[in-house]
């Protein structure tokens, strides 16, 4: 098998592990770190995108919101539940459940929202 294949392997786990993670026991995304994926260099080029999901969980200690989204295609990611880093005037008025449209930048693998709203 080629590096390129174990890579390619390796990556598909671990999106499909994050895209069913929620349903494992004992299981948090909260802290997901997207640092060690591996994306193709168009994916790496892009700065921001955008996407659609539902709120499950919001942590203002650490300004943070996890977010269950859609596929993003502009980042070759699939449905997937991963928390993103947020200030505390965008987590502001935000509950889980709510079903939200929002951007986000990309930084060394790091997710943050640029913005979001109901």
């Amino acid at each position: 098998m080629k590096l390129t294949q174990i890579v390619i392997a390796g990556t598909l786990a671990a999106l499909s592990l994050a895209a069913h993670a929620q349903d494992l026991p004992g299981m948090k995304m909260d802290d997901m770190n997207m640092n060690g994926m591996q994306m193709n260099q168009e994916a790496q080029q892009v700065q921001q995108a955008s996407g659609e999901g539902t709120i499950k969980a919001i942590d203002t200690a650490k300004q943070r919101v996890t977010i269950a989204h859609g596929a993003v295609p502009a980042v070759q990611w699939p449905s997937m539940t991963m928390a993103f880093a947020a200030t505390a005037e965008q987590l502001a008025g935000l509950a889980i459940g709510d079903r939200v449209t929002f951007a986000f930048r990309l930084d060394g693998g790091a997710a943050t929202i640029v913005s979001i709203r109901k």
